[in-house]
């Protein structure tokens, strides 16, 4: 026998968590990663320059478009400590200077195949801060990417809840 109080209470939790799913489930959007920031200026547009560079725009969205350098920006502040957000400000300034050391111009003002060269030489480099800095900033972008509104309804095709019921299917005996 239910108890009053109790089934109130599972009502009442009930009502609780279908106004908060909602809320909670919604995959993010650009617009939901503002005042995230915590790199200058130019190591933004380094960090633009390398998700761009890692997923372009081809007849779907890039990286930039969908926010990925302003997710992992969030992801950076509010999942890591200092030491890690440094990191990620200083493998931008090292992808600078090797852009630099390489073409003698900024990351953000090589072309296309520039870019590409200076991330594949940071890829296969015998400096270990280079080729941890390559691959976490590929994972980051990749993971960004996928979790994005768009790639989880357009490339995915993710439910939120994928369960079927059919009620009027015969059932067989196995």
């Amino acid at each position: 026998m239910i108890k009053r109080r109790s089934a109130l209470a599972s009502i009442a939790t009930g009502i609780g968590a279908m106004i908060t799913m909602p809320a909670w489930a919604k995959g993010w959007k650009k617009n939901h990663l503002s005042n995230y920031s915590f790199l200058a200026e130019h190591d933004e547009e380094v960090l633009s320059a390398i998700t761009d560079t890692i997923i372009p725009k081809t007849d779907t969205p890039g990286a930039n478009e969908l926010g990925v350098p302003q997710f992992i920006q969030k992801i950076t502040k509010d999942c890591y400590e200092v030491p890690a957000q440094h990191a990620l400000s200083m493998g931008l300034v090292t992808t600078d200077a090797v852009a630099f050391s390489e073409y003698g111009n900024s990351f953000v003002q090589l072309n296309k195949e520039q870019r590409l060269a200076v991330l594949k030489k940071m890829s296969v480099s015998e400096y270990p801060d280079q080729k941890t800095f390559y691959n976490m900033i590929k994972r980051a972008t990749i993971d960004g990417y996928m979790g994005s509104e768009y790639a989880m309804t357009n490339i995915t095709k993710f439910e939120f809840a994928p369960n079927r019921y059919y009620g009027c299917v015969p059932v067989k005996p196995t």
